[in-house]
C-alpha cells in the first residue's frame, strides 16, 4: 500500500564525488550527517515556450535539478573536511582559506510515511559555505542549527538527478552504504 503522507526527516549520508566524466561516476565512502532538522528543495528550470498561430505551439520545463536549503543540528567535521575542503591541522584545528576548493557529492536522506519510509538520494551536489552564528543565552537554552545551501544537479555520465525507493524494494537496504544506482527495465 501506498503512503498517504509523508513526515519527517533523518539518515542523511553524503557520498563525496571522487570523479564525474561522461564514462564514469565513483562515490567515497558514505559520510552520516547526524541532527537532521530540515530539507527543502525547489525544483530549478525554466518554462520554454514557442508561439505559432497566436498560440503557445509547444511548451516544456527545462529540468535544471534542485536548488534549496539543508538544516542539520552542526555540521561534523568530517564533512567540513571532505566535502567543504577546509583542513584539519596539526592541533585539530579547522582552518578555511581561500585556497580551498569544495567538492562535489551524492546526499542521501530517508522520509517516513504513513505505510512506508521512502529513501532519497540527489546524485550531484554542491554545496555553499555555512553561516557562523551564535546567540546568548536566555531565560532558556535555543539551540542554534547549521544552515547549508544546496544545488543538485544532473551526472555527467548518465544524466542522473534523484532517486526514490520505498522500504522492502530491493536497494533499499544498502541505500545508505553506496548510492543507489538504477536497474534498468528490460525492453525499455
Amino acid at each position: 500500500m501506498a503512503n498517504k503522507v509523508k513526515y519527517g526527516l533523518k539518515n542523511i549520508h553524503v557520498f563525496p564525488i571522487t570523479e564525474d566524466t561522461s564514462e564514469k561516476i565513483t562515490y567515497d565512502k558514505a559520510i552520516p550527517i547526524q541532527g537532521a532538522v530540515s530539507l527543502s528543495m525547489k525544483a530549478s528550470g525554466d518554462s520554454n515556450e514557442f508561439y505559432a498561430d497566436d498560440v503557445v505551439y509547444w511548451g516544456e520545463y527545462s529540468n535544471n535539478g534542485y536548488d534549496g536549503d539543508l538544516e542539520i543540528a552542526k555540521i561534523p567535521e568530517e564533512f567540513e573536511t571532505a566535502i567543504l575542503g577546509f583542513i584539519k591541522d596539526k592541533n585539530g584545528a579547522i582552518v578555511e582559506s581561500t585556497e580551498v576548493k569544495s567538492k562535489n557529492f551524492a546526499i542521501a536522506f530517508e522520509i517516513d510515511g504513513d505505510v512506508n519510509q521512502v529513501r532519497h538520494i540527489l546524485y550531484k551536489c554542491s554545496v555553499s559555505r555555512p553561516d557562523v552564528e551564535g546567540e546568548t543565552k536566555k531565560e532558556k537554552i535555543e539551540p542554534k542549527t547549521d544552515k547549508l545551501s544546496l544545488k543538485a544537479m544532473a551526472t555527467l555520465k548518465d544524466g542522473l538527478i534523484k532517486a526514490k525507493l520505498e522500504k522492502g524494494k530491493t536497494g533499499y537496504d544498502t541505500f545508505m552504504t553506496s548510492p543507489y544506482m538504477p536497474t534498468p527495465v528490460a525492453g525499455v
